[in-house]
């Protein structure tokens, strides 16, 4: 499989109660008409970026019947979804975010509890 613009994230698989996120251009003058240098606004504590990718959520371990030991026991596993999903513009805590660098793109994997704020085109 050769990776394109259109494919490089579908190889990716975010693990429980993550998302990958990518963050949002920002402006390069303040609302005043001052011009920033680079990189100040990556420093900032709180973020905002788009959901590339949403993990399946919180996993909560199936009830395990003990009463037949020659049974295989499979592991079911049930998930509580998140709430973001893909697409949505989510404003987190940097703090709570690891920097990842993947195909030559800066990206931040984000815990859930991490999120403090979505924002979704949908109407709610």
């Amino acid at each position: 499989m050769r990776l394109t613009e259109d494919n490089k994230l579908k190889k990716l698989v975010v693990v429980g109660d993550r998302v990958l996120v990518k963050l949002k251009k920002a402006s390069e003058k303040t609302s005043s008409g001052l011009y920033l240098p680079p990189g100040v606004q990556e420093k900032e504590k709180v973020q905002q970026g788009y959901i590339m990718k949403a993990g399946p959520g919180y996993p909560i371990p199936m009830h395990v019947e003990e009463d037949e030991p020659w049974k295989e026991k499979d592991e079911n596993v049930r998930y509580v979804p998140l709430q973001a999903k893909e697409g949505d513009l989510a404003i987190f805590l940097l703090t709570g975010a690891h920097e990842v660098i993947y195909e030559g793109e800066k990206f931040y994997i984000v815990s859930q509890n991490a999120i403090l704020m979505l924002e979704r085109e949908e109407e709610l």
